[in-house]
């Protein structure tokens, strides 16, 4: 499961087992941004909206997804495309890396690129990648994250947008942490009706 160079690992161990306790529960140990996880504002915005504060429609509905393949660094004309899309999954085809050791080494979107999503009217932003950002910086993260009145999501470390048609139905809901800076999800798309 990918976790961010900095973030806390990830473990799970049985805390009661069917054989000893008739029961099983395992206990879980990983930060907010592991695996496929959700970004809320609180992550990069002090006093941000916190992921149980914002609008359940920022987690579904119709996508586009953007093929931004080949790019190292994704400029606001290749996102121009996704003007008027409510929901942007940026394939960049990274997903592929998981594992190898070139997975933080992804393409990222500039500013200016996720200012022109925000422009766009994007408010949920998806990539199959460990980050929207490059290195050193957090700045498409706050401006695609916004705030109050109008806050977005980031949706990270997605998989298999790959065969996925220009339009799909999306999901990924995080868990309702109370104070939640981000949440790991399961994220689902498929081809749009």
């Amino acid at each position: 499961m990918p976790v961010f160079p900095g973030d806390p690992g990830f473990a799970a161990e049985p805390a009661a087992t069917v054989a000893g306790d008739g029961f099983a529960v395992t206990r879980l140990h990983l930060g907010t941004h592991t695996g496929t996880h959700v970004d809320a504002p609180a992550h990069v915005v002090p006093g941000g909206p916190t992921v149980e504060e914002l609008p359940l429609e920022l987690f579904s509905g119709t996508a586009l997804v953007l093929d931004v393949r080949g790019r190292a660094v994704i400029e606001a004309e290749d996102v121009r495309p996704a003007a008027g899309a409510r929901i942007v999954l940026l394939r960049t085809g990274w997903d592929g890396f998981a594992g190898t050791g070139r997975e933080f080494d992804h393409p990222f979107l500039t500013a200016a690129a996720a200012r022109a999503l925000r422009a766009g009217g994007t408010r949920t932003t998806g990539i199959d990648a460990a980050s929207v950002d490059g290195p050193g910086t957090l700045a498409a993260h706050r401006v695609l994250l916004g705030t109050r009145p109008d806050p977005g999501v980031v949706v990270e470390n997605l998989r298999g947008l790959e065969g996925l048609p220009a339009e799909v139905e999306f999901c990924a809901f995080g868990w309702a942490l109370t104070g939640g800076d981000g949440s790991p999800v399961r994220a689902v798309a498929r081809p749009a009706r």
